[in-house]
């Protein structure tokens, strides 16, 4: 038993393919195949259920990933380690970011930091905030951006930024010269908003609730770039962060009665292992807002 056939005993496990473990670990998937059939046979156990259109572990097989995990996570901790030793020559930030403030705060403090530490690589996870705390706890992330008020136990936050959340329509809409746009009159538009998962649509089931009216969701897309056009062309109007429309003519901020501010913060897993990589980030960005 070797860490190459533990790569792929969890990789296949966790894809539930062969055909997907291959693609994702770059691999024929005939070496993939080869690997675990030589580990079933070293162990002397079935490991995986190959009957079904997915492949699924046995019962052996789950008590073997448990072990695979450890094993793996610990080596990946100990690469990651020996990598420092460098002096933040090499080394990986996973950060996971919203659209909205990934598009519009992070990248200017991303390039100054790449200009400070050129040789550390930054891998942007693009989630709305729930699978980004979700992330942050299974380990698939480092750090990422969180609502400042919706975390606890073993998530750390450091509040950096507070914006409002507007309504946004057209420069020609009935509501652009309104201050104030209520909720009942929200849930009676057209909406053009992000998939699910993203503040924003909590934001209007809240509506939904509020007035007792179900939503009328037109168009569904995480392309802010895209939900700025229709919204331009009067197919709807959407919510976006107050600063995501600040320098377009030709859309309209106008505030919800009551206001929404969102206060968010970057958060980590205070139990997992902080790379000297995300700490100089960290510190990076703490630098930044101070400044």
């Amino acid at each position: 038993m070797d860490i190459r056939q533990l790569e792929f005993f969890a990789e296949v496990a966790r894809q539930k393919s062969f055909t997907k473990a291959a693609e994702q670990l770059l691999v024929a998937q005939p070496a993939i195949s080869k690997s675990i059939k030589k580990l079933e046979e070293e162990v002397g156990l079935l490991l995986f259920n190959r009957s079904e259109r997915k492949v699924s572990l046995t019962a052996e097989g789950e008590a073997l990933l448990k072990h695979a995990e450890s094993i793996l996570d610990q080596l990946a901790h100990a690469k990651a380690e020996m990598e420092e030793l460098s002096g933040l020559k090499k080394g990986e930030v996973r950060i996971g970011l919203p659209s909205m403030v990934g598009s519009y705060y992070f990248p200017g403090l991303i390039i100054d930091f790449k200009k400070k530490y050129p040789d550390l690589q930054i891998t942007v996870y693009e989630q709305g905030t729930v699978k980004i705390r979700q992330m942050l706890i299974d380990g698939e992330i480092d750090m990422g951006v969180v609502l400042e008020d919706d975390v606890e136990g073993e998530i750390e936050v450091l509040p950096f930024l507070k914006e409002e959340m507007i309504v946004c329509v057209s420069d020609s809409h009935r509501f652009a010269t309104r201050d104030t746009v209520s909720y009942e009159e929200l849930t009676q538009e057209s909406l053009v908003l992000f998939k699910e998962g993203y503040f924003q649509r909590e934001i209007t089931a809240r509506a939904s609730r509020m007035s007792g009216l179900p939503l009328n969701v037109t168009f569904e897309t995480n392309q802010i770039s895209l939900i700025k056009s229709l919204v331009a062309k009067q197919l709807g109007i959407t919510l976006f962060l107050r600063m995501v429309i600040a320098d377009d003519t030709h859309l309209v901020p106008v505030s919800l009665d009551p206001p929404v501010y969102l206060k968010l913060g970057v958060a980590w897993n205070k139990n997992a292992y902080l790379s000297k990589a995300n700490q100089a980030f960290l510190s990076f960005m703490m630098e930044r807002m101070g400044s």
